[in-house]
């Protein structure tokens, strides 16, 4: 037995519920998935500049010089470049010194380079 009668909800108020409910969960979503495909951009990023610079190291040792261009590291090193995607600086100054590489992805701000 119940103390106070419950209100039954009509059709209206369950669609309501139910249509509030899976707002809530797109939202969620969306806003997850962009935060998961921001993570995996960055990661890409990263994985990029790592490879030219272990190819960098790789003909340092193999050659006794540092490569002198990207295009070398390209054609001798297998190193493979998305250029719709990524812009990368190669400067080089000497053989004998390791060039700064930097790495940006085309379309985002150019403070979250790294060297």
């Amino acid at each position: 037995m119940h103390l106070y009668k419950r209100k039954k909800r009509g059709p209206i108020g369950r669609w309501a519920a139910l249509l509030g409910i899976f707002l809530a969960a797109m939202l969620v979503l969306s806003v997850g998935s962009g935060q998961l495909e921001a993570t995996a951009d960055q990661e890409q990023t990263e994985l990029l500049r790592q490879a030219i610079n272990q190819a960098v190291v790789n003909c340092y040792a193999m050659e006794g010089r540092y490569p002198e261009s990207l295009d070398y590291l390209k054609e001798n090193y297998g190193i493979q470049i998305n250029t719709e995607k990524y812009s990368v600086t190669y400067e080089i100054f000497a053989d004998n010194i390791r060039p700064l590489v930097k790495v940006t992805r085309l379309g985002q701000a150019k403070d979250g380079d790294k060297s």
